[in-house]
């Protein structure tokens, strides 16, 4: 379609409602909700701050209610009804609403039956895979998709009067539908798997946008009035102003630089925002925080916000009233000789003001857990008002090394005081699925709203961040948002940090300010090299084969070796100090003699590895190890015979050495 006959097609859908004035647009409250305007909920950045006032927003998933972890594996909880003819019902709604999204880590190839607004038979049909495979047209990328082990779906599916999703297979396991529900009398044009031309347009739209790999906010915006442009300088123990408007406006987005100026493990210099003079900030976190990086090393590149050649933008639309100011602050850290830094700051703005009835301005909580609780989980927000959530940026850190079992921590939110939503997993939160596992959870990768900002088994820890757009959850008096920690109970001992985004009228009033070791990044003494996600090589002929039948958290790799053959292990990650070396092992009737080495030089005694029966050896000391810079590699070298020719290796373990 030309963009002409789109941009037509937009301006007449808006002459037929009232205007409400954005920073991008004038939007109206439609006249009725349907496919096109949930898109442009998506694709029109400038509508974030607006309030859904009077909706009702919800999910439905296969958690388990008992409390346990069994939210998907066995389909217990996988299904609201089995019908006579065995099919499963999954979701099962009375009223008008729409379904923003589905999500799921194990699609079928079975059949889903979408029946809308009653009827006697399916509106349309689908196989549950076509869903997120672009084969079906509308059911295309980058709405939907799969990445990170998860399969998502982000096509809003509005209903009139009525939505029943039935599974034609006898079996499902993990999912999440998450919809809104709206008042009686709002009017609602049902999903059509047909679109009209202005929604085709639309999806176009929506594709090169979050396709495109250099967007910046003109991609975001047809017109930015306003632009502040300047350097500052940053003194240790000192707050400098950046930016500050004293009129009432938007701020359209900003961009900090150079980014790298805030990487590092002791993340001490802030960001304040400041809203109409009000005595709590809306924003004051590390700056790593805020833009997403992972542990004090850039990650996120988002639609939204993050980091790309070398500066941080956040393209979050900010309304106030009166008063606007963005100030940077330097803490001191008495363990480092800092000097000043200097920063680039840009912002771009509009004299739009915000329309306090139907618009919230934009805050961010930041929540430092350094010591979890056991039996509670991490708070993401939790505040009283009227407003909705639209973004959670979170670095999970576990400190006991070892496999990441708090990510098996679901999310949950109770909204208006009523419990509404509830996880099946924290990667699957994200959008995610299957942490540890090759090419799946397995390492940072980002999409325009959602992504891991890292895994790293050796560290026992990962992060992600996922934000709403046209599923933000709205409040009208209460929210609040949370994430466990461990399988069951909350027991896991975790260091979490996270950003939690909303908008509302007024800041939260609890919200921790960042200093000293709250803002520090922890780094475990001990590390965990599991085989399942090393790095290594080997070099001769080795059979290799892999197994979880041994119970140690992960995956055991049978090695057999030929003559003259080598494995070498990649340290490249792990910090250069000096360390004791331990492995992790079956020793067993076929086992045979290894020896450890960097490059050329052998640093430990010839290690037997055979015993008449099968044994778990946990902690076998094998050496002591210095990881200079230029030598970041351990190889093992074997010695076999016919009858002792294996290594059955479960992890190596580096404990770092207290001088």
């Amino acid at each position: 379609m030309k963009p002409l006959i789109f941009l037509s097609i937009i301006a007449s859908l808006l002459t037929s409602c009232r205007k409400v004035q954005t920073g991008n647009s004038y939007r109206d409250h439609p006249a009725e909700h349907s496919l096109f305007t949930e898109l442009l909920d998506i694709y029109d950045i400038s509508l974030l701050p607006e309030y859904k006032d009077s909706t009702y927003c919800a999910q439905v998933s296969t958690w388990d209610t008992t409390g346990g972890n069994d939210d998907g594996f066995n389909g217990r909880y996988s299904f609201l009804k089995r019908n006579p003819d065995s099919s499963l019902v999954i979701f099962a709604k009375t009223g008008s609403g729409v379904i923003h999204r589905i999500w799921t880590p194990t699609p079928t190839m079975d059949t889903l039956d979408f029946y809308l607004d009653q009827d006697q038979k399916p509106s349309f049909s689908i196989q549950y895979a076509d869903l997120f495979s672009g084969k079906k047209y509308p059911f295309i990328g980058p709405l939907c998709g799969n990445q990170l082990g998860g399969f998502y779906c982000y096509l809003p599916i509005p209903f009139e009067k009525s939505c029943r999703i039935i599974s034609r297979g006898r079996r499902l396991q993990f999912h999440q539908i998450q919809y809104r529900m709206y008042e009686p009398g709002e009017r609602v044009r049902s999903f059509n798997i047909q679109p009209e031309d202005s929604v085709k347009a639309l999806l176009d739209k929506i594709s090169v946008l979050w396709n495109n790999k250099n967007r910046n906010l003109q991609d975001l915006y047809s017109k930015v009035p306003g632009e502040f442009s300047g350097k500052v300088d940053l003194e240790p123990g000192k707050t400098t102003g950046a930016f500050e408007l004293n009129q009432g406006g938007r701020i359209l987005g900003f961009e900090l630089s150079p980014a790298r100026a805030f990487e590092g493990s002791d993340k001490n210099i802030d960001i304040k925002i400041t809203w109409d003079g009000e005595e709590n900030p809306a924003v004051f976190c590390p700056i790593a925080d805020f833009f997403g990086y992972a542990f004090g090393t850039a990650s996120m590149q988002s639609l939204l916000m993050g980091t790309r050649d070398n500066k941080n933008y956040c393209y979050f639309p900010m309304p106030f009233d009166k008063k606007a100011k963005i100030e940077l602050v330097y803490r001191k850290n008495s363990s480092l000789s800092t000097g000043p830094v200097q920063v680039s700051v840009t912002v771009w703005y509009s004299s739009d003001k915000r329309i306090p009835e139907k618009e919230g301005k934009f805050y961010a909580f930041w929540n430092k857990d350094r010591e979890s609780r056991i039996g509670k989980p991490h708070i993401f927000l939790d505040i009283e008002g009227k407003g909705h959530y639209v973004g959670s940026v979170l670095q999970a850190q576990g400190m006991v090394a070892g496999m990441t079992y708090f990510f098996e921590g679901d999310d949950s939110a109770a909204v208006d005081g009523e419990f509404r939503i509830h996880g099946t997993g924290s990667e699957d939160y994200f959008n995610g699925g299957w942490y540890a596992m090759m090419d799946r959870w397995d390492g940072k990768m980002s999409l325009p709203i959602h992504g891991a900002l890292g895994y790293s088994l050796p560290f026992c820890r990962t992060g992600g961040y996922r934000f709403y757009l046209s599923d933000k959850i709205s409040f009208e008096k209460s929210i609040f948002m949370s994430i466990e920690h461990g399988p069951a109970g909350n027991a896991f001992p975790v260091d979490y940090t996270s950003v939690a985004m909303y908008y509302s009228g007024v800041p939260a009033e609890n919200s921790t300010q960042p200093a000293g070791e709250l803002s520090h990044v922890f780094v475990p003494d001990t590390l965990i090299l599991y085989p399942q996600l090393a790095d290594l090589n080997l070099f001769g002929n080795m059979k290799v084969e892999t197994t979880w039948k041994y119970g140690t958290g992960g995956e055991s790799y049978l090695f057999t070796p030929g003559a003259e053959s080598w494995l070498r292990f990649s340290l490249a990650d792990i910090p250069d100090e000096k360390y004791s070396l331990y492995m992790d092992l079956m020793m067993e009737p076929y086992g045979c003699e290894f020896s450890v080495w960097q490059r050329q030089t052998r640093i430990s005694d010839w290690i037997p590895t055979s015993r008449e029966k099968e044994e778990r050896v946990r902690n076998l000391y094998l050496c002591d190890l210095d990881l200079p810079e230029n030598a970041s590699t351990i190889t093992l070298r074997f010695r076999t015979d016919s009858h002792k020719r294996s290594l059955l290796l479960n992890r190596l373990i580096l404990v770092r050495n207290q001088d």
